[in-house]
């Protein structure tokens, strides 16, 4: 079996330099075969491109700045991306909205991804979207731009099949469904039940959000099969189709 995770922080500050190695070969031999690198800000750009360019066709970098990372400076962040153009992005992520914390820079990230959803469609690259407390709103700006014609992912998709039917709507939209699936009565069970096969990605979010029986420690690439199986069990297929299909998913999305 090969399985893709199309969404992980290997850079992130919870591994060291040194444990970037081991973390990317405990995942290979589990089964995770690529993964894909989410992007923050300009602060770990250059070490996610670092540790990426040891592992050719294993690790993908994204390009991108997630809206927790917005301040009044997003233009300069924004700027920096384009520095970095033709450099292996295959996709713009993580991007999006993101309220949980507060609304102080509500319209600065309304307006940033409104430039990176251009870039998007600039360098034909599907986006990566990180949506949370703000759904209304980032429906409002994917709207505003439907002559970009985009297609990407709904990054650790905890939504409902309502809001899963209303991005199908805006074209060739996947869904990234991460560790929270496995939790013991989370809504996502019943959802991912009708979410048709060939609209799910499997993610982890390493280091963020370990699945059961991990919860609570850090998460790694490595664990994308406890996802699948958990899949699989709530689709009522074997893992191996899982695998298959979600696999098929991440390539055809991100040409890889």
């Amino acid at each position: 079996m090969e399985f893709i995770d199309t969404h992980t922080h290997c850079t992130d500050e919870a591994f060291s330099p040194e444990e970037q190695d081991g973390f990317v070969q405990r995942a290979v031999a589990a089964g995770v075969k690529k993964m894909l690198l989410a992007d923050i800000d300009s602060s770990e750009r250059d070490a996610m491109y670092a540790v990426a360019a040891r592992y050719p066709g294993v690790l993908y970098p994204m390009l991108g700045l997630y809206p927790g990372s917005v301040r009044e400076n997003w233009r300069d962040e924004t700027d920096a991306l384009e520095a970095r153009k033709g450099r292996g992005a295959v996709a713009v992520g993580e991007i999006g909205l993101d309220y949980h914390y507060g609304t102080q820079f509500m319209e600065q990230q309304k307006e940033a991804l409104r430039v990176q959803f251009e870039l998007a469609s600039e360098w034909d690259l599907p986006v990566n979207i990180h949506l949370r407390d703000a759904t209304e709103d980032f429906f409002r700006v994917l709207d505003d731009c439907r002559h970009l014609h985009l297609r990407g992912n709904l990054h650790a998709f905890s939504g409902s099949i309502e809001t899963f039917r209303r991005i199908r709507r805006c074209g060739d939209w996947s869904v990234g469904i991460g560790g929270v699936v496995t939790f013991r009565n989370a809504s996502l069970q019943q959802t991912v039940k009708d979410i048709p096969l060939e609209c799910i990605l499997l993610e982890t979010d390493a280091p963020y959000m370990a699945p059961t029986p991990l919860r609570g420690t850090r998460n790694e690439s490595a664990n994308i099969p406890l996802i699948a199986a958990k899949i699989a069990e709530l689709k009522g297929v074997d893992i191996e189709t899982v695998a298959q299909i979600t696999t098929e998913n991440a390539r055809r999305l991100f040409n890889i």
